[in-house]
């Protein structure tokens, strides 16, 4: 993560009520539950958004950029996310019509991510056939995905795919089109991409694949859905009619599971979405066991963007939107361009980022390996999670580092209070038979006299 940011999924204290839910659900083992409130470690978090859905009480929130963020540009680009047609009714309302909404809502200019998409999958494709050594190719258009690989999965970082994702590849483009049509300064244009999740935010405030993201904020769907519903019910049909579409339908699928894997020339394709069911295909691949495939698609969110965290619309009614429009959709609405195709690549490789390492001096690091070891043994391996750690080894490399007690297990707690109890009640017992002692010798003496 780049200096001075976090991550754009957040936790509200006041909301939280330490039920531990969300620790169970985090596929990085990211939070803990500790005096009471949840804690999230921002050297674990791939923003994917789980905890903001399993939290009952909403206490997980998504950072996004705000609506006043706009007034700093001269100039503003909306770049749509395709999962945002799919939240209004497709049989009354149409691309254009969001299109149009979206200008009149104020900004100058909009390009579609979807034609983004296009870009990727036309150089994925190539990269595809260049580089068979490096199969299976693993997408990179997820960000919770990639951020996921490079902590927890290192030897699989080289079959990441080298490519932008599209909402990169749609910023740069935008914003040279703009510039070159208006003859304006590029520092003038703010680029806005509108979002159905959090993990685009990171991706923007620290970015893994390029040094400085194209993208000048991130507007969730949810800000923007009833001010494009408000302005859909005035739509003149002159204003839609002007609008001319940039991407066909298989820039636009790529909002739902296995569009980016069906534009793949490749019938050997994997696509798995929600952020448990990739952590099983990541281990099944790292452990050498799927074979005879060369492309992976994977989605932290089930549904593919359709169900991220920040859009409105109930996943499978959305997806059904997107299957309905995509029938009679062309192919693409015009050929790509060979300047749109410039500066697609990855800028800088992604690095392995270390979260587990117990110390910086080896001879250490084992010592306290070795007592993390000693302490899981004594825990019950039950991974209930009433400790406040989403696991019984996570407890014990908590206690190691000296972030929780062993007695923060209630079974081990409950061992040692029977214990407590029983060694008071011999010691209650050894004084009751020494007061019985006393007593019969008293009675002894009174006698003799």
């Amino acid at each position: 993560m780049s200096k001075g940011y976090s991550h754009s999924v957040l936790l509200d204290e006041k909301l939280c009520k330490g039920c531990t839910n969300c620790i169970k659900k985090c596929p990085m083992e990211a939070i803990r539950v500790q005096r009471g409130k949840a804690k999230i470690l921002n050297d674990r978090c791939i923003d994917c958004g789980e905890c903001i859905r399993t939290c009952p009480y909403k206490a997980k929130v998504a950072h996004t950029d705000s609506w006043d963020l706009l007034a700093e540009y001269k100039y503003t680009i909306a770049l749509p996310a395709p999962s945002l047609y799919m939240q209004y009714d497709m049989n009354t309302y149409s691309r254009k019509h969001i299109i149009a909404a979206l200008k009149a809502l104020g900004f100058d200019y909009v390009y579609e991510v979807a034609r983004g998409a296009e870009i990727a999958t036309i150089q994925s494709n190539k990269y595809l056939h260049e580089h068979k050594d490096e199969l299976p190719l693993i997408s990179t258009a997820c960000p919770a995905v990639v951020r996921m690989i490079q902590l927890r999965y290192p030897n699989l970082i080289p079959h990441l795919l080298p490519i932008k994702s599209p909402m990169e590849i749609a910023a740069q483009n935008a914003r040279r089109e703009f510039c070159k049509i208006n003859s304006v300064d590029p520092e003038e244009v703010g680029v806005f991409f509108i979002s159905p999740c959090a993990a685009k935010m990171t991706s923007v405030r620290a970015p893994l694949e390029v040094e400085k993201s194209s993208v000048s904020g991130v507007i969730p769907i949810k800000m923007v859905y009833f001010k494009i519903l408000k302005l859909l019910s005035k739509m003149k049909e002159q204003e839609v009619d002007e609008i001319m579409l940039q991407a066909g339908k298989f820039g636009v699928r790529w909002a739902s599971t296995g569009g980016e894997a069906l534009s793949i020339d490749s019938k050997r394709v994997l696509y798995v979405d929600g952020i448990q069911n990739v952590v099983k295909i990541l281990d099944d691949l790292e452990d050498g066991r799927i074979k005879d495939i060369e492309f992976i698609e994977a989605s932290a969110c089930t549904g593919g963007c359709t169900g991220g965290p920040l859009t409105v619309e109930n996943m499978y009614v959305a997806k059904n939107r997107s299957r309905q429009q995509l029938e009679d959709e062309p192919i693409a609405y015009k050929e790509i361009e060979d300047d749109e195709l410039q500066n697609t690549s990855w800028e800088k490789q992604i690095e392995h980022c270390e979260i587990s390492k117990l110390d910086t001096d080896m001879f250490k690091a084992m010592e306290k390996l070795n007592k993390m070891n000693e302490i899981y043994q004594q825990l019950p391996a039950l991974d209930c999670g009433a400790c406040g750690s989403p696991s019984c080894r996570a407890l014990a490399e908590d206690v190691v580092r000296g972030k929780a007690k062993t007695t923060d297990c209630i079974f081990i707690l409950r061992r040692k209070i029977r214990k407590l109890a029983n060694e008071m009640m011999m010691v209650n017992s050894g004084l009751d038979d020494m007061a019985m002692g006393d007593s019969g010798n008293s009675l002894e003496a009174d006698n003799e006299n």
